[in-house]
């Protein structure tokens, strides 16, 4: 199917808070990795999202090239061309943008889909985040606002985040401290400044105790009842009643979360769970098996030439991009999207 327009992309949010599933959202830093992450949605009969970061962006633009926006842009067109041959709708989405990098990556590509949308197309990408996370809380929702209103214009998803995700991802690094969990007053700020969907509407990534990076079950300690207490702070401060849900929200740095753990994030209000690591190992290991039983074809060992059919990229490529595939299908069972696709 064709990448989501905005309204299909709406409907799939929707449907995820009320169906209480959500998306995964697969990073992509290539058109084998797009390939994996659309194919394992296709087999889940899920929907998804998939995005790119500033460091994604950089290494898709080609490595002594380095342009974050290129690389987006790049990874973005191939995707609408392929995911046209796959019977799920997959939303373009860009990941974690702090301050220093909103002018060479987010304001550059919501100038484009601004264009394109005025000349009656599709925006190029569905949403965007701004990782405001290192920064004061007021700056934060400041910046928060002129973002929101530059996306309404180009019909694009705003992503925040409010709070602290610690660990590292793409060179940026937070401690791991009282700082990873949000607060009441934190989410009243928040729908303060950026309203309830009338200044357009956004997705909140909170912190319940989330770590960016490599962690086995248990290590991490999250504490999914502070999206309860959050979703309560803003529901009365709209005067919404107690079991609403206002935010749409989104898990980060999830890797080493238990199943329980997941459910209730989701239980809560969750639609959008950022899957990276995971499908990092999944798509590299084995390409590093591949090349261990091979050595002797891949390698021209004591002058001979080696075996073509064993280093041609297409082979070690095939088996990284099912073993992502498969990983991305586990993320779909996990967070309860698998089979809500509706033609």
């Amino acid at each position: 199917m064709p990448i989501a327009t905005p309204e299909i992309y709406a409907d799939m949010l929707d449907r995820a808070k009320s169906g209480s599933f959500a998306y995964p959202a697969i990073n992509i830093t290539s058109s084998q990795t797009v390939t994996a992450a659309i194919r394992g949605f296709a087999e889940a009969g899920s929907d998804g999202i998939i995005q790119v970061s500033t460091g994604g962006g950089e290494y898709a633009s080609g490595s002594t090239i380095k342009d974050m926006v290129t690389g987006a842009k790049a990874l973005a067109a191939y995707a609408e061309e392929v995911a046209k041959n796959y019977p799920v709708n997959i939303a373009l989405h860009t990941d974690h943008c702090p301050k220093d990098k909103l002018d060479g990556f987010v304001r550059p590509l919501l100038a484009a889909s601004a264009e394109r949308v005025k000349a009656g197309g599709l925006p190029i990408f569905q949403s965007h985040m701004w990782d405001g996370s290192g920064v004061p809380l007021d700056e934060n929702l400041q910046i928060a606002e002129e973002l929101l209103a530059a996306c309404k214009a180009a019909n694009v998803i705003l992503e925040i985040e409010v709070g602290v995700v610690g660990g590292e991802e793409d060179g940026v690094a937070n401690e791991i401290n009282d700082q990873l969990y949000t607060t009441p007053e934190d989410a009243i700020a928040t729908v303060k400044a950026l309203g309830a969907g009338e200044k357009g509407r956004y997705l909140t990534a909170l912190t319940f105790g989330n770590v960016h990076g490599v962690y086995k079950p248990g290590n991490v300690k999250l504490r999914p009842e502070i999206l309860k207490t959050a979703q309560e702070a803003a529901a009365g401060e709209l005067g919404q009643g107690a079991d609403a849900r206002p935010f749409d929200l989104v898990f980060h740095g999830g890797s080493g979360s238990t199943a329980e753990e997941i459910a209730a994030a989701v239980d809560f209000g969750v639609v959008k769970m950022n899957v990276d690591t995971d499908t990092q190992y999944a798509f590299t290991r084995p390409v590093a098996e591949w090349m261990l039983r091979n050595f002797d074809g891949v390698l021209k060992i004591d002058g001979e030439v080696g075996n073509k059919k064993q280093y041609d990229p297409r082979a070690w490529g095939k088996e990284a991009e099912a073993a992502m595939a498969r990983r991305v299908v586990e993320a779909c069972e996990n967070l309860r999207s698998a089979g809500t696709h509706q033609a």
